[in-house]
């Protein structure tokens, strides 16, 4: 016997018992943007590889260790989309959607993918929800995105379990200038920083400030403050921030440390952390990237965004018990068949209710069987009434009503009745 092929660690497949959460979240996630104005944007999971490397930056993480890049065909460098960001960039300068400053408002979902140590909430092939907007500049587009999550969080039953993490990384010039203070003074200091974090001195040192070793994270208290650097307009654009999310009622924590870790941020960065998924605590991430249009060939367009990583919101889900029963719920009705006529009669009856009731869940018996193994079948499926039609019943358009979760007698109905009926009781 051949052996059996496995799929590749760290991409994970999706079982029916598990996709409907997925499609609940999805759902939930399409109704919130879209009422707040966001369109869908689908783009490739393959692009050039240039394209990550002016974005992102040639000395991070994931550029350096993280992509799946490889060369195809025609010898190009291409690689799989390591986030979403880069190519909703690429994308609309592509199709000039950004022509003119115009203002979009627009939303994405997929796969993306990185060459991490698998462990739970952290894949190599993961999947994330984006939502980004062009065009505007000023600090209420900022309010607006972190007030949509809020509510998302709302309408998920989760907002207990989140906390806001927020913070101003200022313009690049403010950066460039703390960047400098924050070298000098962690170089007087190099022997008590961890291995990490004296490799990150030479390439971005602003990730330093998110080093998860205690002892950089203590020796840091001493360090230079980012907040000390902020140019007036950034300090204006943060105050005008904070403000409308304290008229909004969304809590927030100042968190002076927080950077994230993709070079094109500027301003705006915020979090959205958990304490109920251990160390992949973070569950969606953004802010404002104004440069970034500007860096990949468009004229400059204001930019902002953020990213839900949708693995990590089904298991918050799940660990907060916020997953509505209905969600899997069992079909309303199985339908038994046994005999030739009572197979066409089935048919003809299922198809005719799901037109009149739209909204019945319906499964109809298939492969044959007795009467005795299909009412297991029903049984197991969990639906509340098995219609149950034999020969005899389908000469005479007639179907039986079994009830399998009450204690009601069977009834025989004509097959023209049958509609009301469900209607009636279970709809």
């Amino acid at each position: 016997m051949s052996k059996k092929i496995q799929s590749i660690r760290g991409m994970n497949d999706l079982l029916p018992s598990e996709s409907a959460l997925w499609q609940y979240l999805e759902q939930t996630v399409a109704n919130v943007v879209g009422r707040y104005g966001y369109q869908e944007i689908r783009f490739p999971i393959v692009e050039q590889t240039e394209l990550f490397k002016r974005s992102i930056g040639e000395v991070t993480d994931i550029v350096e260790k993280e992509m799946y890049t490889f060369a195809d065909r025609n010898d190009e460098s291409i690689t799989l989309r390591p986030e979403g960001t880069a190519c909703c960039v690429r994308a609309c300068l592509q199709h000039g959607l950004l022509d003119n400053q115009q203002v979009q408002r627009l939303w994405y979902s997929g796969p993306m993918f990185r060459y991490e140590k698998p462990q739970k909430g952290r894949l190599r092939q993961f999947h994330q929800i984006g939502v980004e907007s062009f065009g505007m500049a000023s600090a209420d587009i900022d309010a607006e995105m972190i007030i949509l999550t809020a509510r998302l969080w709302q309408q998920l039953g989760v907002s207990d379990a989140l906390t806001l993490q927020l913070n101003s990384i200022g313009s690049l010039a403010a950066r460039a200038a703390y960047k400098d203070a924050l070298v000098t003074y962690l170089n007087a200091h190099i022997e008590q920083l961890d291995e990490d974090s004296v490799k990150r001195l030479t390439t971005n040192p602003l990730r330093i400030l998110d080093s998860k070793s205690p002892e950089t994270q203590a020796l840091l208290n001493d360090a230079p403050s980012l907040v000390d650097y902020l140019d007036e307009e950034s300090k204006a654009h943060f105050a005008e921030l904070t403000a409308l999310l304290d008229v909004a009622g969304v809590a927030y924590t100042l968190n002076p440390r927080l950077v994230r870790g993709l070079d094109y941020y500027s301003k705006t960065v915020f979090e959205w952390v958990t304490d109920k998924l251990g160390a992949q605590g973070t569950v969606c991430a953004g802010g404002r990237y104004d440069g970034l249009v500007e860096q990949l060939g468009g004229k400059p367009v204001a930019g902002i965004g953020f990213a839900m990583g949708i693995e990590r919101l089904c298991l918050l889900l799940e660990a907060t018990a916020a997953i509505p029963a209905s969600i899997n719920a069992a079909p309303d009705v199985y339908v038994v068949v046994a005999g030739d006529k009572a197979k066409l009669a089935a048919v003809a009856l299922a198809e005719q209710l799901r037109s009149e009731l739209p909204n019945l869940k319906l499964v109809t018996h298939c492969g044959g069987g007795s009467f005795k193994s299909q009412f297991k079948k029903a049984d197991k499926s969990g639906a509340a009434i098995a219609l149950v039609i034999g020969d005899d019943e389908a000469e005479q358009a007639l179907v039986n009503v079994k009830w399998l979760r009450a204690d009601k007698e069977q009834q025989t109905l004509a097959q023209s009745a049958v509609a009301a009926l469900l209607s009636a009781e279970l709809l």
